[in-house]
């Protein structure tokens, strides 16, 4: 598949068409591919990344002042730190595929960078800049609550899921939790943790992450669904 059959395809996926084509594809651009080929510098896509976390702090602000009247600025604060975080961004930007679409380096792409949480977060806060110069900020709002503030309470359990699968387990159980390490696998620039969650020596769930506490975060929130689907 050609480099623009590609290009349509996404669009497709999230229901916007570029009229600057030339800004989506820096929009998928990692500094790893521009230096490997010896670019410009400006030619991948952290600027725009500046710019789109800038869009997305703006309309996320707009979102929760909104649906949330009654909301304190402290709890405000919290929810929107939820929702724009990189593993939410980055939950946000493997639903509509987007690592498969970026431009890596080699050694980034072999080492798993299509699945990187931080090149995936980073790639959608481009992607916003991108829709907001093409667009228009109308665009880039239409962006934003379709694929990132939607699904809010789950996103908020995902953020906060230690916490909250601590409170449940102080209900229900005299011992403690526990987070186990089962396995630390690869590189330091690219590590995998593997975790399981433990209370009462029954394994509650495990969880995969780049850093022990991005595995624990992963397994609490597994045994959150698991809990909440058998009540």
């Amino acid at each position: 598949m050609s480099y623009t059959d590609n290009t349509n395809k996404f669009e497709k996926i999230i229901g916007y068409h570029f009229n600057e084509k030339m800004l989506l594809k820096q929009a998928f651009t990692h500094s790893s591919y521009s230096n490997e080929r010896k670019l410009n510098k400006l030619a991948n896509n952290e600027r725009l990344e500046f710019l789109g976390d800038a869009v997305l702090e703006l309309v996320t602000s707009e979102f929760i002042f909104n649906d949330y009247p009654d909301m304190k600025e402290g709890d405000m604060t919290k929810l929107r730190a939820s929702i724009v975080c990189e593993p939410t961004l980055s939950l946000c930007a493997k639903d509509i595929e987007l690592g498969e679409y970026l431009l890596l380096g080699k050694g980034e792409d072999l080492t798993g960078g299509r699945e990187r949480n931080s090149i995936l977060s980073d790639a959608l806060e481009a992607l916003i800049g991108a829709i907001y110069l093409d667009g228009g900020f109308t665009n880039a709002k239409e962006f934003i609550s379709k694929f990132i503030l939607s699904d809010i309470d789950n996103k908020k359990l995902f953020f906060d899921s230690k916490t909250i699968l601590q409170e449940i387990i102080q209900s229900s159980y005299k011992e403690p939790l526990n987070y186990n390490l089962l396995s630390e696998e690869g590189p330091d620039h690219n590590k995998k943790f593997t975790v399981e969650a433990v209370i009462e020596g029954k394994v509650l769930a495990k969880g995969v992450g780049r850093t022990k506490k991005a595995a624990e975060q992963d397994a609490a929130y597994k045994a959150i669904l698991k809990v909440k689907n058998k009540i």
